[in-house]
């Protein structure tokens, strides 16, 4: 598979671009960058995050997230095409202060969207702008759901709650 056609293949299997049709893809397909990565890589870690303002999209191979949320470690598998990472530092910028660590598990490879690039595209292309933050939003959201359906369900299992265990 050529480089144009992985970059293309990743952006139809994220939420960011649900509601683009082919033309905005493609636009959008301009403005990213591909990066290959061996496994082992660290690719951010506290204190060290040449990717500040950029976006992360899975596009093959697997990596892990490890950050520290509320005192809490935390860890987030990303092993989908489409699957998203970097998303604090993106909308917030080099003022975000996250102490995430970003591991590569599995040689591979991830688009890389750059805050400065998708502002570009506002004055000629805004609804493709606008898109691509509500499935940002909806990726999150469904992040959030499924982060707060194990903690209940690991609650359940270990306080022995609503007879299920």
């Amino acid at each position: 598979m050529t480089t144009d056609e992985l970059i293309l293949q990743t952006l139809h299997h994220t939420t960011l671009t649900e509601e683009l049709r082919d033309s905005e893809i493609e636009v959008l397909a301009g403005v990213v960058t591909l990066q290959r990565y061996k496994a082992g890589e660290v690719i951010i870690e506290p204190g060290r995050n040449p990717l500040a303002e950029s976006l992360m999209i899975l596009a093959e191979g697997e990596a892990e997230i490890q950050a520290t949320v509320n005192n809490e470690p935390m860890t987030l598998q990303l092993n989908k095409q489409g699957d998203l990472a970097s998303i604090i530092g993106f909308v917030g910028g080099k003022g975000t202060n996250i102490n995430a660590r970003v591991e590569v598990k599995q040689d591979g490879a991830v688009l890389l969207l750059e805050r400065s690039k998708l502002e570009s595209l506002l004055d000629k292309h805004p609804a493709i702008v606008y898109y691509v933050m509500r499935g940002l939003v909806r990726y999150m959201h469904g992040v959030a759901r499924r982060k707060t359906a194990e903690t209940e369900e690991m609650s359940n299992y270990f306080y022995k709650m609503h007879g299920r265990y």
